[in-house]
């Protein structure tokens, strides 16, 4: 597929993925989200890069300008059916869907409005960093929608319901500085640049750990949220028992007992750093 909306760059196994449709502040048009829906369905079955392995990471954000995405292509909503919108809704819902289920972690490098569908394209991303002019919200109910894409899902989950009620039922926004108090963003830069670097010194520090044990992290965390403790704590158990199947727990802990750095075979950065477990 040629990406017409998407700029997907890879650097030391990084991907940075960039929403770019400037004149349209990066709206989410039909287009957008299907060229989302592709490459994120690739980095899933694990065909994205060379050597059939997914990225270390992926940074999701916008092209420079006024907004990280601005919302969804309103001009495209106004003329759809009910049918048309069904399926507009489903399409934006899968993309969030496949976010959480790459195994990877997917940071979102929010630069400017992050508005509607915007706004749920981070709350579907693993975290969230965001420059100070950056502003949040759900303001749907402004134009006589309400959020399609999992905003009614995934916000109440991260900030409460009764705050994702005010902020959905008031379509109000929210700046930088209060997303982070929140809970919507991890941390706030002074400008677009030393938000990216951060992003990529992040992803950097979880690529030298086990890619195994972060993808099956990612997938208990998502997998437990919503759930009671005691179901929670069962899909927390299936990833424990699974990562005992993997040769990198062998390597990890052979390592740790040897006082050496581990060579973990999923690891998908040869130079990553990682924290080491033993001192000397």
């Amino acid at each position: 597929m040629d990406y017409s909306t998407l700029l997907v760059e890879e650097e030391a196994g990084i991907t940075t993925v960039t929403v770019s449709r400037p004149s349209a502040r990066n709206a989410l048009s039909v287009r957008v989200l299907a060229e989302l829906d592709h490459f994120l369905s690739g980095v899933l079955v694990g065909g994205a890069r060379p050597g059939g392995r997914a990225p270390a990471g992926i940074m999701l954000t916008g092209a420079p300008g006024p907004a990280f995405i601005a919302g969804a292509d309103i001009r495209e909503m106004a003329a759809m059916t009910p049918a048309e919108g069904e399926r507009f809704g489903r399409l934006g819902q899968r993309v969030t869907l496949l976010l959480e289920e790459v195994p990877c972690p997917v940071v979102a490098c929010v630069d400017g409005y992050a508005l509607g569908g915007g706004c749920e394209m981070v709350l579907a991303c693993d975290f969230a960093y965001a420059t100070r002019r950056s502003v949040f919200g759900q303001p749907e109910v402004l134009l006589g929608l309400v959020p399609g894409f999992g905003g009614c899902v995934r916000l109440q989950r991260l900030v409460g319901p009764a705050v994702a009620r005010e902020l959905i039922y008031t379509g109000r926004h929210v700046d930088a500085l209060e997303a982070q108090r929140l809970g919507l963003v991890n941390a706030v830069f002074d400008g677009r640049d030393e938000m990216l670097t951060a992003a990529r010194e992040v992803l950097g520090r979880i690529a030298g750990n086990s890619a195994t044990a972060v993808s099956l992290a990612k997938a208990a965390v998502n997998g437990a949220g919503g759930r009671t403790v005691e179901a929670g704590l069962a899909v927390e158990l299936d990833a424990f028992r699974e990562a005992f199947t993997a040769d990198d727990m062998r390597e990890g802990t052979g390592a740790f007992l040897a006082k050496r750095a581990p060579a973990f075979p999923s690891r998908t950065l040869s130079g990553a750093t990682r924290e080491p477990l033993f001192h000397d």
